[in-house]
């Protein structure tokens, strides 16, 4: 049977562009020498399965004892080198004799120069006769016999002591700074000296208002007048301050 042929006229399939031959990969020069560093720094626990050692040989069993610690051996005089003499002690020599202690005797004479014991103080509170101490039970007079029963404590007294004199330190500053700040006094010599130079001045401030011109037609003219006007009133008021008040306070400013 004739195989059928492509109709003539028939367009198939283009023929491909031919490729550009495509360069080569790049290498670098250092892979293997990185390779070999990445091999070389590997964990054994890194690779697959657990590190290869080796493994013990069956001759090397353990043994019994074989881990208890072993003394070192002996070693056997050598020739020429004897151990040294045992040390005898001399004729003068004297061993130190142990006295036997007579302990019943010893007690025996404590006994006889020894005090004797005090009677020990009881209280009986029931018909049946049960009793206790007298001292631990509060009604013997224990705490007000003592020599230094009712004495004030030595650190109560310096505290006292130090309490009064800081006291004393503080009254004395508050003194001192009110004697700082107190009025000052005016004696009678003073007081007549000041009362004497108001009188003066007042004089010549009265003799310069006289001897003004009568005709105050400047502005200067009535500016004077008035100036000496209120000098007048205030040496006025001052004089008869003084001479109204005997005794005089003067503030330190």
């Amino acid at each position: 049977m004739a195989t059928q042929s492509a109709p003539e006229g028939a367009c198939g399939p283009p023929p491909r562009p031919a490729q550009p031959g495509k360069p080569a990969r790049y290498i670098s020069k250092y892979s293997e020498h990185v390779r070999r560093e990445a091999e070389k720094n590997k964990s054994q626990w890194k690779t697959m399965g657990p590190a290869k050692v080796a493994v013990p040989s069956p001759n090397d069993f353990l043994q019994k004892h074989s881990k208890e610690p072993k003394l070192a051996p002996k070693k056997k005089e050598q020739e020429g080198e004897k151990l040294l003499p045992l040390s005898v002690p001399g004729r003068t020599y004297h061993p130190v004799t142990r006295i036997k202690k007579n302990f019943i005797y010893k007690n025996a004479v404590a006994v006889i120069k020894g005090e004797p014991k005090k009677p020990r103080h009881f209280c009986v509170d029931t018909r049946q006769g049960d009793k206790y101490l007298l001292e631990p039970s509060g009604l013997f007079p224990k705490y007000i016999r003592k020599k230094n029963y009712g004495v004030i404590p030595k650190y109560v007294t310096r505290r006292n002591e130090e309490m009064k004199r800081e006291e004393e330190e503080y009254q004395a500053s508050v003194l001192e700074q009110l004697k700082k700040k107190a009025l000052k006094t005016l004696s009678e010599e003073e007081r007549t000296n000041i009362l004497k130079a108001l009188k003066k001045n007042w004089e010549e401030i009265n003799r310069a208002f006289q001897t003004l011109p009568i005709l105050t037609d400047t502005r200067y003219k009535k500016m004077h007048k008035e100036e000496l006007e209120l000098k007048l009133k205030q040496l006025e008021h001052d004089i008869a301050a003084i001479e109204k008040h005997k005794t005089i306070y003067i503030a330190n400013v």
